[in-house]
């Protein structure tokens, strides 16, 4: 069972290399195991340069990265501006500004900076932007929102409308969103980086607001999952990642997601320190992910393709999970890939407001 589907195509992952050639093992993950897509980083964690050099270099990367695929890769990135993005000044390309700083200007200034990352996402082969953070900035304390500026405010309004130019701007070039990071981050005091990050006392509902007001006017592109614990939502104490309670339940039946569901890296500390990599790809596809990411910088795997895409098939073996689950997977990744390509239409979302 399990040999007629393209599982390939439910792995984003990470790798390092300015250039490619026949020999690398990306390229054989593309070939053989027929990826879903890339991610590329500008640096890797010893600071040494992964994928992104100067913007000649990448729009090649791109280029050779498409010709390997018979079907097109996401080639995604995080250029949501200011200190988290991949497309840096240093190595040639415009500079941005962070969410805070945008919001103190407004949503047109927000707009303005969307059309231009955009145009620049486009013009260099990348068509998934893992932005817009929709996260509340409500714990000015967090280590990894509010710190690095990443939230375009505290009341859910302010941030969806931000968010809906960000997105208007991205589809008008082609390019994917991916909404981070589902249920709410804004609140924590940890980052999921590192370890266990548990929010149960320090949530709000109100974090749910950016993505029900979204989902409610049309948004269908991506939406990544947070390793974080809440034993409000899911008792057994299970990150949203691996959480069948958080993602099946709550996101796609209470909140009517009908996209794709991207998780956080699943080499991330909160993740790797609690499962084995096999039990995490296992336990996020159980729980309702459609695409799982592998950054492949804190723990580089160049079979982590293989050996996910075997966990994948040992569910559907074994009859863990019903071949149906898997095949609603492909035809989400399917139909996000087609919007990318211009073969079906975004869905109109409402407009930004102020």
């Amino acid at each position: 069972m399990g040999q007629s589907l393209n599982i390939g195509q439910m792995f984003v992952v990470g790798f390092s290399g300015c250039e490619l050639n026949v020999a690398h093992w990306i390229v054989s993950a593309i070939e053989q195991d027929c990826i879903g897509g890339v991610i590329l980083f500008d640096r890797n964690i010893d600071r040494s340069v992964q994928n992104i050099r100067t913007p000649e270099q990448l729009r090649q990367l791109t280029k050779d990265l498409q010709q390997y695929a018979i079907i097109p890769l996401l080639i995604a990135v995080d250029q949501e501006g200011g200190m988290v993005c991949r497309l840096k000044e240093c190595d040639g390309f415009l500079s941005s500004k962070s969410a805070a700083a945008l919001a103190e200007e407004g949503v047109a200034a927000t707009r303005r900076q969307a059309d231009i990352t955009a145009v620049l996402l486009r013009d260099h082969g990348i068509n998934v932007n893992f932005a817009p953070v929709v996260d509340l900035n409500l714990n000015p304390d967090n280590p990894i929102i509010s710190r690095y500026q990443r939230s375009f405010g505290t009341r859910a309004e302010e941030v969806v409308g931000h968010a809906q130019a960000v997105i208007a701007a991205h589809h008008l070039q082609g390019i994917g969103c991916c909404l981070k990071h589902f249920p709410g981050h804004g609140s924590a005091g940890s980052d999921s980086h590192l370890g266990f990050v548990d929010i149960t006392d320090c949530w709000q509902q109100v974090e749910l607001e950016p993505y029900r007001q979204l989902i409610d006017s049309g948004y269908s592109d991506g939406i990544m999952t947070a390793h974080l614990v809440h034993r409000g939502l899911d008792p057994s104490g299970g990150p949203a990642t691996l959480s069948a309670e958080m993602i099946n339940g709550l996101l796609r039946q209470q909140l009517g997601f009908t996209g794709v569901v991207f998780s956080d890296d699943l080499q991330m500390r909160a993740i790797s320190k609690g499962w084995s990599y096999t039990e995490a790809v296992q336990r996020a596809v159980l729980a309702g992910v459609d695409v799982l990411v592998v950054g492949n910088n804190l723990d580089p795997q160049t079979d982590a393709v293989r050996i996910g895409i075997r966990a994948i098939t040992e569910l559907l073996d074994k009859g863990r999970i019903d071949e149906n689950h898997i095949r609603d997977s492909l035809a989400r990744i399917a139909l996000f890939k087609e919007k990318i390509t211009g073969k079906q239409s975004w869905q109109q979302i409402g407009p930004p407001t102020a």
